[in-house]
């Protein structure tokens, strides 16, 4: 039987305590926050953006939902559900939006980027961890988490704390890199990801060890069907993904059952 949430000893490539992970995926972000978008930008020469929205335009979120948005702390996911809420017509009067994050610095840049964009009120920015989210049972209509799964030390915690939070019939989305691109693409994506992306960490972000993590992070993380699995697993139902640019970044989406 497979051993459940092997990730968990894995940071990176390096094999390390489950209780040390938190700690370390923690510092990564904590040293990288302040160039984490300008980064995503240069590793996905700009297709990071594509992926979001139609990430979001999946999600369709209506006025007066309550969406959260898990490891979120940039603001990217939640700006964009404002905004296409206010397309309806209609934006948040009170904080409909929930952005949670294990790392305050990330949770800074987003309010800063909010800011910036002119939103002042309807996105809360709340620091916690996705494996144990401070929010009530039931109490979601929508749940996404975006290039933050692979980085969370039980997997299958954080997918049971989503269903948890959602109400009957809620919306599940995760969007993430995995393992499992298309064959054509494995060979050069592989070796794009452990050379140049640990080198525009280290000339761009300063830091090489934590692009080498995120790197690896990605071979670790388990490929579309496996992940399905475990959501299922997790008590979540209709599951299924869809693959953007042969497999590099995967939405995978469920209902609460």
């Amino acid at each position: 039987m497979p051993k459940s949430n092997p990730e968990s000893e894995w940071f990176g490539f390096r094999r390390v305590k489950a209780e040390e992970k938190t700690g370390l995926v923690r510092d990564v972000f904590s040293s990288v926050a302040s160039r984490y978008d300008l980064m995503n930008d240069l590793m996905s020469a700009g297709l990071h953006r594509l992926w979001k929205d139609a990430l979001v335009k999946r999600m369709d979120p209506k006025p007066g939902m309550a969406c959260l948005d898990v490891a979120g702390g940039t603001g990217d996911i939640a700006i964009r559900l404002y905004r296409r809420m206010l397309a309806q017509g209609k934006a948040p009067k009170k904080s409909k939006i929930t952005v949670c994050d294990i790392n305050p610095q990330m949770l800074e840049q987003g309010r800063a980027k909010a800011l910036d964009n002119g939103i002042v009120r309807g996105i809360e920015w709340v620091e916690g961890n996705a494996e144990k989210l401070p929010f009530k049972d039931k109490s979601m209509d929508m749940y996404s988490i975006v290039f933050g799964l692979r980085n969370v030390t039980h997997i299958d915690k954080a997918l049971r704390e989503a269903a948890r939070v959602l109400k009957p019939g809620g919306k599940f989305f995760c969007m993430e890199f995995t393992s499992g691109v298309a064959p054509a693409l494995k060979p050069l994506y592989d070796a794009y990801c452990l050379n140049v992306m640990p080198f525009l960490g280290e000339h761009i972000a300063n830091d090489r060890n934590a692009y080498r993590y995120l790197a690896e992070s990605i071979q670790k993380f388990p490929a579309q069907a496996g992940l399905a699995k475990r959501i299922e697993k997790a008590g979540l139902g209709d599951v299924s993904w869809t693959d953007l640019t042969g497999g590099i970044a995967v939405i995978h989406e469920a209902r609460k059952r």
